[in-house]
């Protein structure tokens, strides 16, 4: 489909161009590669992108009326594949079960695997697998999060984290009735990321730096990719973490707990 993002203004822009790189094929015939006409961009594509995403914030603005009236704070967990997501969930868990009533909404595209990590730590769980009935989407939209919400008690709750489908770029540009937005980077990423995904880490309030435990083992200058983050959020906040050691994850929970109910 092309990709596409939405400006602060609310406009789309859609990224499908065509692009004259310059190849000549001087020793063939022209050749027949079919019928394209439906990839073709306009002011027509245009408008149908601003219709679905217009839709998405009714739904997002109708979650969020529900998390308010419940009085539940909501948190949009997101990241790359593999970034730790997961296990920080399962050490936030950890911390927050004796204090703090918590709710999940797992997303993923297939499989119960990371819902079924995530059992047994005292929180309610609704999963959302977007292969069953969305299409296989990269991300959790607003529709799909209002789906999982009949599967949790939201009137008992304090928090509820919403564990985004692992993805640098979509999870970003859909409003889900969050009240804050947060993201993991491993430190495994590389120093270029927000360079190269600009909108994930804009959309953030805070990036949790993980897996720092690996740091000298790698060549990662830290210093670098915070100047880089800097660049397309500045001053935006960071928690340095190791899901695995639990280094940071106290500091993590902290975010979470001073954020209240909305």
């Amino acid at each position: 489909m092309g990709r596409f993002h939405r400006h602060a203004d609310g406009t789309v822009h859609d990224h499908d161009h065509d692009h004259d790189h310059g190849h000549v094929d001087h020793d063939h015939e022209p050749r027949d590669v079919g019928d394209h006409s439906g990839y073709e961009t306009g002011p027509l594509r245009v408008e149908v992108l601003e219709h679905i995403l217009g839709e998405n914030d009714r739904t997002a603005a109708a979650n969020a009326a529900d998390f308010s009236a419940a009085g539940v704070a909501v948190v949009n967990l997101m990241s790359s594949p593999g970034a730790g997501k997961t296990l920080l969930l399962q050490r936030t868990l950890e911390h927050l079960a004796p204090t703090t009533r918590v709710g999940i909404v797992e997303g993923d595209i297939e499989t119960s695997l990371d819902a079924d990590r995530l059992g047994g730590f005292g929180a309610a769980i609704s999963l959302v697998n977007t292969g069953n009935g969305f299409g296989g989407e990269c991300h959790l939209d607003a529709t799909m999060v209002r789906s999982a919400l009949p599967s949790l008690p939201l009137g008992e709750l304090d928090l509820v984290v919403i564990e985004n489908v692992g993805n640098l770029v979509c999870p970003a540009e859909f409003a889900v009735g969050e009240q804050a937005r947060a993201m993991v980077y491993s430190v495994t990423e590389g120093e270029e990321k927000p360079l190269k995904y600009p909108v994930m880490f804009r959309a953030v309030d805070l990036v949790v730096i993980n897996k720092i435990d690996l740091l000298p083992h790698l060549d990662l200058d830290l210093d670098v990719f915070l100047a880089n983050l800097d660049d397309v959020n500045p001053g935006v906040r960071t928690v340095l973490t190791s899901a695995r050691t639990g280094e940071g994850v106290e500091e993590w929970c902290d975010w979470l707990l001073g954020l209240g109910a909305p």
